[in-house]
């Protein structure tokens, strides 16, 4: 059904955006508030009266309209949190959180972050005292000539200044002067950086992030990027001065990293991030984020969107941007031009006619309205920038072309407009530079700066008989002094498969190295050998160093679990043989084997042999191919949370776990003696690789249910409806490898091998008739359902895989608050503690949350005027972390009626007595005074009336003869320890709700 769609903001920006939602065909209706004269009335767009900034009334609005979906444009409505609060209401809106756009909002917090995430970025410091401010500007070992208000400034926040003392008069026109109103409270000096500036956007639903075409916009008012700064005169994208391999570099360095950054955190990032970036000559720095599009840059970008925005949006919202990734129109450009009124950016009239609009139609181009009105049946001015033109062509010459004959025949009294929009883009396009090696894209640099970055890793693994350094033309082993005397070199090579493509989806390339080193190790331990060296070879059409060298440090460490060298490698940069971001690897393992030592004992091999199997830690590097087909036709994705799993690890980190290193565990039990043949499960899986070790007239026989199959098995074969002999055939199915031994002494090795890894007796060798399988896995399906049934009652009863979102309000030493975070950490828990708050600074009970990872916020009750408006800051703030139920531990404020009321039924108080006795303040005294014999503690639903909650639960606590206040206390406090995180638990099951007469309701089977 077509949904009807709701646009935030009146500028050029959501015109366009307007636009480009409306050519959904799952869209109905597109509402601007407020709009202006061009989203008034234009096929499925008009203007909607609703107060923006009113988000209780906002979210009703939604609702009586049936709006399916919310779309910000500025940034203050999101630093508002409207995100946050349409979202508590139900209605559904695109954006960050108020908290995640704080990158923008605050510069201070921005730049810290950056820091905290090592994204390159200009040097800075944070300033609340301009006196300080101009110190630090005057003493700085870098020219500190950028002065940015911290807070939000409508994007005129930024003052360049030519030298100190010009700097030092911005410092003092935003903190004294407050040109900038509150958002100058906090200034940022910054270092002037050289380069070019460019924008860089993206769509990111937290996990993946989905760039958009480079843009550039001008920020001066005149031609030649002269006059005062504005709010942007033009734009144009794609940038040419970004390569791909660039664009590459700057999605993994700052957009990626900042995306991670902010979901480790604890604030995911959703939405839409804009880095403003500056292209020095050490690579590209961070300027600024912004949380939303830019304006005009969204009037460039937009029109080069090839799919559906709002289907794009919702990909977005429902984190599944990985497998709906945008495209975009290429080889096309987009240049926009701004007509701005008269004495813009100072004042400027306004109610000015604007003509020529059939005209720029005719001629083929986009016009987005900004500061314009309805008047008297007209289109007037009402804005500094009035409109932006946008022209999209094959090539930015011919864009800015038309794009200037549109503002030629757009007509109002005192327009200003520049002529050169891309005239950097343009010169570099004509720029005639002399071809090298790194044009063709090959990077001579790069290549030496991975080397000498690896050098170390690989001397790391230096071992008797080799030194492992890299950098000559060969590598040399010395096998005598490695200690052999009769030896037979073995050799083996593997790669990676389309395991590779998961990590780089995944962005991970720490531990695809070791599935390279394993794959070959493993196999040459097929013949008994030891791994003395290894040579790996890494293929890409465009170097990055860093991923290059995270995938060799991988390789490198492999190399040491396996106790080879690694010897050398070749890093071969192709440009056109692969899409930028992919990489191909090849590895080579070289071992040897005593003469009388060698494997497969072929010869005493017999029937009745057991056959040990030992553990996979997964896939391992096998049937990716099938995998990835599964996982696309599966309700998942990488970013999902792993099958069969508590925490936080997602199904593509479950299926990178890397491919076990089995020869340090193994070689001793091969050396015994004892072992008749070993068999690597690799590809062909158990079918195919066990009789490759085999006499050809014997076979074995395995049953399934004698080993432990990991969880990820038993979900490719459900969701991929795979037979038992497709999953044999394919996968190691939780067998990393088999050994063949004699039946007698099968005991004896399983034992030695248990004690460094998991294994099982699964089998027998068996004679094998002529035309009859090799290898026969018995109750294959019957072990993967079971262990799926075991798997989903596991994560039932242990990880609950939906838990209650708990907030804890404190005051002081947050002794309670321990208790119920230590209950929170037991597997069977069904709370979360997602937030603490206190009402006073620096108290043991927030070093206590931030102790356990719990995010903290304090709200000083000093700082209201009143006890409504205090809770409202603190229900502003649960609603943000989505908090469903409230802990009162040691909180010393008595709530409010319009608090208590909204929260009814979600807020626990305990009391140190057995209510309804001895309430209010001083019970342990008021217990002794009356002299009864049994005290306790109760926990109970809070109420308006004090202490008169429906109860939870109660625990008794004996009052001791020559008890005081303090021993009395000692001991309740014990009980209190026991109870709250007790009635925590009945509540967040569900077991427990207030009923609607404000009496208790059990629900005693609802988690049987």
């Amino acid at each position: 059904m077509a949904e009807h769609v709701l646009v935030i903001g009146s500028g050029g920006r959501e015109h366009a955006l307007a636009w480009k939602l409306a050519q959904s065909p799952h869209v109905k209706q597109v509402l601007v508030a407020p709009g202006n004269a061009g989203t008034s009335k234009d096929g499925k767009i008009s203007n909607a009266v609703i107060s923006v900034s009113d988000h209780a009334a906002l979210a009703k609005y939604c609702k009586d309209q049936k709006i399916g979906l919310v779309v910000v444009g500025p940034e203050v409505p999101l630093a508002a949190g409207i995100v946050d609060d349409l979202t508590a209401a139900g209605v559904r809106c695109f954006g960050p959180t108020a908290k995640a756009a704080q990158l923008e909002s605050s510069k201070s917090f921005s730049k810290a972050f950056l820091d905290r995430h090592d994204i390159p970025t200009a040097r800075w410091k944070a300033f609340t005292n301009a006196k300080e401010a101009c110190a630090f500007i005057t003493s700085a070992a870098f020219p500190a000539l950028v002065v940015k208000a911290s807070g939000l400034a409508a994007g005129k926040g930024v003052i360049v200044a030519s030298n100190k003392e010009d700097a030092c008069k911005a410092v003092h026109e935003i903190m004294q002067d407050k040109t900038f109103g509150t958002a100058g409270e906090t200034v940022v000096i910054e270092e002037l950086l050289d380069g070019e500036e460019v924008s860089c956007l993206c769509f990111t639903d937290g996990v993946t992030v989905a760039p958009m075409p480079p843009a550039q916009d001008h920020k001066r008012l005149m031609d030649g990027d002269q006059g005062p700064n504005t709010g942007g005169m033009g734009a144009y994208s794609p940038a040419p001065q970004l390569s791909k391999e660039l664009l590459l570099k700057i999605r993994n360095s700052v957009l990626q990293k900042t995306v991670d950054g902010m979901r480790k955190e604890g604030i995911p990032y959703i939405g839409v991030l804009y880095a403003g970036l500056m292209l020095t000559k050490d690579g590209p720095k961070v300027l600024e984020f912004n949380c939303r599009f830019g304006d005009p840059e969204c009037q460039v970008i937009l029109p080069l969107l090839k799919s559906d925005l709002y289907e794009v949006i919702q990909a977005t919202m429902d984190q599944k941007l990985s497998r709906h990734m945008p495209v975009w129109l290429e080889d096309w450009a987009a240049v926009t031009v701004v007509m701005a009124s008269e004495g813009y950016p100072g004042s400027y009239p306004k109610g000015l006619e604007i003509t020529g609009f059939p005209r720029a139609k005719e001629l083929g181009l986009q016009v987005f309205h900004a500061g314009t009105a309805m008047k008297d049946g007209k289109v007037v001015t009402n804005g500094g920038r009035v409109l932006t033109v946008t022209a999209i062509k094959k090539d930015l010459v011919t864009a800015l072309e038309e794009a200037n004959k549109g503002v030629g025949v757009i007509q109002f009294k005192g327009a200003i407009y520049r002529k050169d929009i891309g005239y950097r883009a343009i010169a570099f396009l004509k720029e005639s530079r002399g071809l090298t090696y790194k044009d063709s894209g090959v990077d001579i640099a790069a290549g030496n700066t991975l080397v000498q970055n690896i050098k170390p890793l690989a001397a790391a693994t230096s071992r008797p008989g080799c030194n492992a350094d890299l950098g000559g033309f060969a590598g040399l082993f010395d096998l005598k002094a490695a200690g052999y005397k009769d030896p037979i070199l073995v050799s083996g090579t593997d790669g990676v498969g389309t395991k590779l493509k998961i990590a780089q989806l995944c962005n991970k390339h720490d531990t695809i190295g070791q599935d390279l080193v394993a794959m070959c190790v493993n196999d040459i331990l097929a013949q008994g050998a030891e791994p003395l060296f290894f040579l790996d070879y890494f293929a890409c059409g465009k170097l990055d160093v860093g991923t290059a060298q995270a995938v060799i440090a991988g390789i490198a460490e492999a190399c040491k679990l396996a106790g080879c060298a690694l010897l050398g490698g070749e890093t071969a940069e192709m440009p056109g043989m692969y899409p930028p971001g992919e990489y191909d690897l090849g590895g080579f393992a070289v071992g040897a084997v005593e003469r009388s030592q060698m494997l497969p004992k072929l010869d005493r091999i017999v029937e009745g042999d057991v056959v040990i199997g030992i553990a996979s830690s997964g896939v391992h590097s096998n049937g990716f191919s099938l995998v990835r087909k599964i996982v696309e036709k599966s309700s998942l994705d990488f970013s999902s949370p792993a099958v069969g799993r508590s925490g936080n690890q997602t199904l593509g980190e479950q299926l990178l776990t890397p491919t076990k290193i089995y020869s340090k565990i193994l070689l001793p039990v091969l050396r015994s003696g004892y072992v008749k043949a070993y068999a690597h499960i690799t590809g062909g899986g158990l079918l195919e690789n066990i009789p490759r070790v085999l006499p050809a007239s014997f076979g074995v026989v395995l049953d399934a249910v004698s080993w432990k199959i990991p969880n990820i098995f038993s979900w490719l074969q459900k969701e991929g409806n795979l037979s038992e002999e497709e999953m044999a055939r394919t996968f190691n199915c939780g067998i990393g490898s088999v050994l063949v031994v004699q039946k007698e002494l099968a005991g004896q090795v399983l034992k030695d091998i248990q004690r460094h890894e998991e294994a099982w007796l699964i089998g027998k060798v068996v004679r094998c008739h002529s035309g009859s399988a090799h290898v026969e896995v018995n109750n294959l399906l019957q072990a993967l359902q079971s262990n799926r049934i075991e798997s989903f009652h596991s994560q039932r009863s242990k990880t609950q895989p939906s838990k209650t979102r708990v907030g804890v309000l404190i005051s002081g030493t947050g002794t309670n608050l321990e208790a119920l975070i230590t209950s929170t950490k037991k597997p069977t828990s069904y709370a979360q503690i997602v937030l603490v708050i206190s009402n006073k600074a620096g108290v043991e009970g927030l070093r206590k949350a931030e102790r356990a990872g719990i995010p903290t916020k304090v709200i000083d009750h000093k700082l209201y005027s009143s006890r409504t408006e205090f809770d409202s800051a603190v229900d502003k703030v649960l609603e943000e972390f989505s908090v469903e139920l409230v802990c009162l531990a040691g909180f010393m404020r008595i709530l409010s009626g319009p608090f208590v009321r909204k929260w009814n039924g979600k807020i626990l108080n305990i009391h140190p007595s057995l209510l309804p006795s001895f309430k209010g303040a001083n019970a342990h005294r008021l217990v002794l005074e009356a002299g009864v014999r049994v005290t306790g503690c109760t926990v109970h639903f809070v109420a308006e009336e004090v202490d008169a909650g429906a109860i939870i639960f109660q625990e008794p606590v004996p009052v001791k003869i020559g008890d005081t206040e303090e021993t009395l206390c000692e001991r309740v406090k014990e009980a209190e320890h026991r109870a709250f995180p007790a009635a925590m638990q009945l509540v967040a099951s569900g077991e427990v709700q207030l009923g609607g007469d404000g009496k208790l309701r059990w629900n005693s089977g609802k988690h049987n």
